[in-house]
């Protein structure tokens, strides 16, 4: 079976996977936007959670092509696409936009874990069992699909192999995942930006596995892969400070959030998984329209604001460390109200990253990536205040 994808051409997969595909909790991915509402800033930006998560399934394949060994290829091969098709099931609407507001630290990776361990899934993982009969299939699909860090902050007591820490780097890896690098190239084709395009090809086909610290394995590349490692690199930067942290995608994002986390305040949408899949972005927008309307409703501001573009609060960078504080003293010197400002800080301004990967030489040495490239860019941007357009003009 295939289907046709704007970024891959036809990705195949076969029954195990297709059944997986037509799940209800999958085809809710239907209906989730991959850029959350960021396509009241780019229009073209209307892509959803489906379609990447077959792009990743599609990618991770190729990468476990280029690295894996011989051994139980079939079983892990198979593991690793089921995963990468689960990786974002654990999605509120608009993905990110209210995942720290209504999910905290754990993120949707915890409702991610819940929904491959729920009875949704359990008629796919028997069907699974009928071809490798006494694995653990839902504790390697999780791992895989999850990523080592964020498990074990989730469950502290897992452990990895260092085939598995392999196979989880290849759909979650911070550099090389499937996941970064079909979101990257989604994300520019459909907002129409070249910024997130890199030779993803190059890239894969330089892939290696190399030694580590005692018995641990890293994804690698070799020399001839380090300029597709930089491209990638930029890409990431470029699409960061243009689409994920541009100014104005940011201000919608806020105040979708501020309505979202006032229309899901009810603990049912997060006491069990039926009430967090009954969430959806229909259901948002129509609540919004309403609270348009409605000047007692407690979310009017933000649905007016999401609605007329000369009332959307702005959203500013605060590029030197900034204490609450002094912001505090900022709102009360200007006579702000308190639903007229907002701010987001804490986060401490991170070093700038470069190639930190090992890398392959000519000559069989294994060296660390930074001594080949000097590329390096600053991490993405985390404190932000959020102004009433009419107060903008004394910042």
């Amino acid at each position: 079976m295939k289907i046709y994808d704007s970024v891959h051409g036809f990705i195949h997969f076969n029954d195990l996977e297709s059944a997986l595909i037509d799940t209800d909790v999958f085809q809710r991915l239907h209906y989730i936007h991959q850029l959350g509402i960021s396509y009241l800033v780019y229009p073209g930006g209307t892509h959803t959670r489906f379609e990447h998560s077959l792009g990743t399934m599609h990618l991770a394949s190729q990468i476990f092509d280029q690295i894996a060994p011989d051994e139980e290829r079939d079983y892990w091969r198979q593991i690793v696409r089921l995963a990468a098709l689960c990786h974002d099931l654990g999605h509120l609407p608009f993905s990110h936009v209210a995942e720290h507001r209504l999910l905290g630290s754990s993120g949707h990776e915890e409702w991610t874990l819940k929904i491959i361990e729920s009875s949704y899934l359990e008629p796919v993982w028997e069907k699974v069992k009928q071809f490798y009969p006494d694995r653990p299939i839902v504790e390697h699909v999780a791992k895989c699909a999850l990523g080592e860090e964020k498990l074990k902050s989730l469950r502290p007591d897992a452990t990895f192999t260092p085939w598995e820490q392999i196979y989880s780097q290849v759909i979650t890896g911070d550099f090389f995942g499937a996941d970064r690098i079909d979101y990257l190239l989604r994300d520019a084709k459909a907002t129409g930006l070249s910024y997130g395009l890199f030779d993803y090809v190059q890239l894969i086909e330089m892939l290696v596995i190399l030694p580590g610290k005692g018995e641990e394995m890293r994804l690698g590349v070799e020399e001839n892969g380090i300029e597709s490692c930089e491209a990638l690199l930029l890409a990431r930067h470029f699409m960061q400070r243009r689409v994920y942290q541009y100014p104005t995608a940011k201000a919608y994002s806020f105040h979708m959030a501020r309505f979202m986390e006032e229309l899901y305040q009810d603990p049912k949408y997060t006491s069990s998984i039926e009430g967090y899949l009954s969430m959806s972005e229909p259901e948002v927008l129509c609540a919004l329209q309403k609270a348009r309307h409605d000047p007692d409703h407690p979310a009017h501001l933000d649905a007016v604001c999401l609605f007329d573009r000369k009332r959307r609060f702005q959203a500013i960078y605060l590029s030197k460390p900034t204490s609450g504080e002094e912001l505090e003293d900022f709102k009360e010197k200007r006579e702000i109200a308190d639903d007229q400002i907002h701010w987001d800080i804490g986060a401490k301004h991170s070093l700038k990253t470069g190639l930190s990967l090992p890398v392959l030489r000519k000559n069989a040495e294994i060296t660390p990536g930074k001594e080949f490239s000097e590329i390096t860019i600053p991490r993405s941007k985390k404190n932000w205040l959020y102004l009433a357009p009419e107060y903008t003009f004394s910042v």
